[in-house]
């Protein structure tokens, strides 16, 4: 009579994909032992109201030349700056005018992480302009038009 009898009969299964962990600590690792390649997709930052109209899309990997607003904490302001880099391994952006004074008096820029930015223009290259292509929402929609779903099939045969 062990705990094996308080167990239900009944197996409910949450994942949809059972090669991914739920696990926290599996999760956490898997995060912060990301290769650079994967760290460039999770280092993405929404678009404003004014380019996610244009483009259809939310939000976008950042890179060096993109323009940012700072729109969380001590850094945030409605001016925005030029990326000077992306530094991946810290998981931070470095922006134009925001820097401290060290201890020394030299000046050094402030990691913002990519969550707490919002890109106002982007820097576009042919390679930039295939991703927002590819991820542009309403040319998705447009493309599923033509196509017949199950459903549809199924009324047309069923009359």
């Amino acid at each position: 009579q062990g705990p094996k009898d308080t167990v239900p009969s009944t197996i409910v299964k949450m994942k949809k994909n059972g090669a991914v962990s739920s696990s926290r600590r599996k999760c956490r690792k898997a995060h912060f032992s990301a290769p650079s390649s994967m760290r460039r997709k999770l280092m993405s930052a929404p678009l404003s109201k004014e380019l996610r109209q244009k483009y259809s899309v939310r939000s976008i990997p950042v890179r060096k030349d993109d323009e940012v607003v700072v729109t969380r904490g001590p850094f945030k302001s409605a001016q925005s700056g030029k990326v000077i880099s992306v530094y991946r391994k810290k998981w931070v952006l470095h922006m134009e005018r925001v820097q401290r004074e060290k201890a020394n008096g030299a000046t050094v820029s402030v990691g913002i992480h990519p969550s707490k930015v919002e890109v106002v223009r982007l820097k576009i290259d042919r390679d930039r302009k295939k991703i927002l292509d590819r991820k542009n929402r309403t040319k998705l929609e447009e493309k599923a038009k033509g196509k017949h779903t199950e459903e549809d099939v199924a009324m047309q045969t069923g009359e």
